[in-house]
């Protein structure tokens, strides 16, 4: 079944994704974690609610404590999961994905990603063969409980504003809007669009990493001159955010993992944060000057989060916009993430805008996409051209101190893709080393 992905299980409602489907998935997930209580959460997609009943039922019938948090976002189910002491927890969403879509996030207690290496692949194989464990003797049950008002006092203790900060929010009609229920009772007032629960997204699709996104955004801002400190946008279910300054500029998302790492290390110096490898040279001089300690990651949450446990870090930073805290179960929080950005504009004195120039430094190639007919022979070559390689993701050379540049090579899981991201001190440089790694990767294809 193609529904069974690196990191969640996610396919088209109604076609690869039904509620018997779910029910399979759901007695399945319960044999493999032996858990008894189990945290369920969904977000507003139109389907969300008969996949919750369908998946709810599944863990009933084998006689699992389902405790339902409602309509909530993943970064509030990784809170319930921790503070409730649950076995696991699950997350009805497709997260950044349009409305025909489906899914859901699987997690051992503590907030512990189930991904594919670690369970999705287990569990894919119970359901082709019908290992689902047997009805048990005594049903389990439903409860019903409210950790929103938890999860907002929870997130609302990163905030240490020395100002009022006005924000203009783009909810996207998804879970923005039960995330923004930390910001209530604090220094931030925000105006809102598309601020009405609404699984089929009517107004632009619920991903800020897609600029076009972002556009009601930057018009709202630009068309309000001095009104605004910066605007956040978040994706169906909240575990990303996209954010842009004073200007309705785009602020990079690696740009953001800098600042954010800044503001967490004013209280706690020397601690660890991670950048995943795809981001600037600025990610690690800023946390260093912060007087943190730098660690690159692998990219995927699965990935990151293991790192940051292995290494007590206190946050880290994606580049597709998931911002993962120590604080919430070493797992992602948007507000958490703009409580952060609020902290430093209301203490800096100068706009967002003037935080985020220093960190344009450098020229950065973005991810550049080539469809190839061998993705693995791309990367047995790159290595045979630059055997200073290393392999954390992919292939990595980092010649920064000696010439200047870096790069990074990466298979896509689900295309017969290759991805590159490059950066440079200089836009020449860059472009010449983006120009022949290109060459090299695009060979006779």
């Amino acid at each position: 079944m193609g529904i069974f992905k690196a990191y969640d299980i996610r396919g088209i409602y109604g076609q690869d994704l039904t509620e018997d489907v779910f029910y399979r998935i759901a007695r399945a997930y319960a044999k493999f974690l032996g858990g008894r209580r189990i945290v369920v959460a969904r977000d507003c997609r139109v389907h969300s609610r008969p996949l919750f009943e369908a998946f709810a039922k599944g863990l009933v019938d084998v006689g699992v404590e389902v405790v339902d948090i409602g309509l909530a976002s993943t970064p509030m189910s990784y809170f319930a999961n921790g503070t409730l002491k649950a076995d696991g927890s699950v997350m009805i969403t497709a997260s950044h994905n349009t409305k025909e879509w489906n899914g859901c996030k699987l997690c051992r207690a503590d907030a512990v990603p189930i991904s594919g290496a670690t369970g999705i692949k287990d569990i894919e194989r119970m359901v082709a063969e019908g290992d689902l464990g047997e009805d048990a003797a005594v049903k389990g049950r439903i409860v019903q409980m409210d950790v929103k008002a938890d999860y907002a006092a929870h997130a609302r203790r990163f905030a240490h504003l020395a100002r009022p900060v006005r924000l203009a929010l783009d909810f996207a009609n998804g879970m923005g809007i039960a995330e923004s229920a930390a910001f209530a009772g604090t220094d931030i007032a925000y105006d809102a669009l598309y601020g009405e629960y609404d699984g089929s997204f009517p107004n632009h699709d619920a991903n800020p990493l897609h600029v076009e996104t972002l556009k009601d955004l930057q018009a709202l801002i630009r068309a309000n001159p001095g009104k605004y400190d910066f605007g956040v946008a978040y994706d169906g279910d909240a575990d990303r955010a996209g954010f842009v300054d004073e200007k309705g500029d785009v602020i990079p998302m690696d740009f953001t993992t800098a600042l954010i790492a800044r503001d967490l290390l004013a209280d706690s110096p020397g601690a660890t944060c991670f950048y995943d490898l795809r981001s600037t040279k600025m990610c690690a001089e800023t946390i260093e000057a912060a007087g943190g300690r730098a660690m690159m990651s692998r990219v995927g949450h699965s990935f990151i989060k293991q790192q940051m446990r292995e290494n007590d870090a206190i946050f880290a930073g994606e580049l597709s916009g998931h911002y993962y805290f120590k604080a919430n179960f070493t797992a992602e929080s948007s507000a958490m993430a703009t409580f952060a950005l609020a902290n430093m504009v209301s203490k800096s004195g100068v706009p967002l805008s003037e935080l985020v120039a220093p960190l344009r430094k450098y020229s950065q190639s973005g991810e550049i996409n080539s469809k190839v007919a061998d993705a693995a022979a791309v990367l047995e070559r790159t290595k045979a051209a630059y055997p200073d390689f290393f392999e954390l993701d992919g292939v990595s050379v980092d010649r920064w101190d000696s010439e200047g540049w870096w790069f990074n090579v990466r298979m896509s899981n689900t295309e017969p893709l290759v991805r590159l991201n490059l950066e440079a001190k200089t836009k020449s440089l860059m472009e010449e080393r983006r120009d022949a790694m290109l060459a090299l990767i695009r060979e006779g294809a």
